[in-house]
């Protein structure tokens, strides 16, 4: 027999081996492989400010499951409490007027701390996916105006220890 007709069978079975053994990880990537929303948020010192509200409405605007959070990194130079409550939503939600239960999650630096702050949670919402969103804060002498950059301009009180 020559060189080549030796080799030629395995090589085919050990890619298809290969490929076999790597399927259920291939076909789990583009599930997992999510980009993360960035967001910013502006806060004075040692003050409480909202950063994550998550309502348990489902895309036709019916009751689901509690929303899910979870820090995947905590802030370096803070503290997060998170809450549950009860909402009525804002008219200009795609669902409004609507009592939803909510998960919340609050932001307070160190007493006198200034400067920049980072915190990473992830959201599973009731339809069951997971999104993540980093907010980068920068915390300012206390006094200071805070919200987030990116507030919607609709009068909702964002930046409240409320729910």
């Amino acid at each position: 027999m020559s060189r080549h007709s030796r080799t030629r069978p395995f090589r085919p079975t050990l890619a298809l081996a290969a490929l076999i053994a790597a399927g259920p990880v291939l076909a789990a990537g583009p599930a997992l492989a999510q980009a993360a929303k960035v967001r910013e948020h502006s806060v004075a010192s040692g003050k409480q400010v909202r950063l994550v509200m998550v309502p348990n409405l489902k895309k036709d605007c019916s009751l689901g499951p509690q929303p899910e959070l979870k820090v995947t990194s905590p802030p370096k130079n803070g503290a997060l409490i998170q809450r549950a409550g009860k909402v009525k939503t804002p008219a200009t939600y795609r669902c409004p007027n609507a009592d939803a239960n909510v998960q919340a999650l609050f932001y307070e630096s160190k007493p006198g701390f200034t400067g920049a702050d980072e915190v990473t949670v992830e959201i599973k919402g009731t339809d069951g996916n997971v999104s993540t969103q980093t907010i980068k804060l920068t915390v300012g002498p206390a006094g200071t105006k805070e919200g987030p950059k990116d507030a919607p301009k609709d009068g909702a009180k964002k930046d409240t220890t409320d729910l």
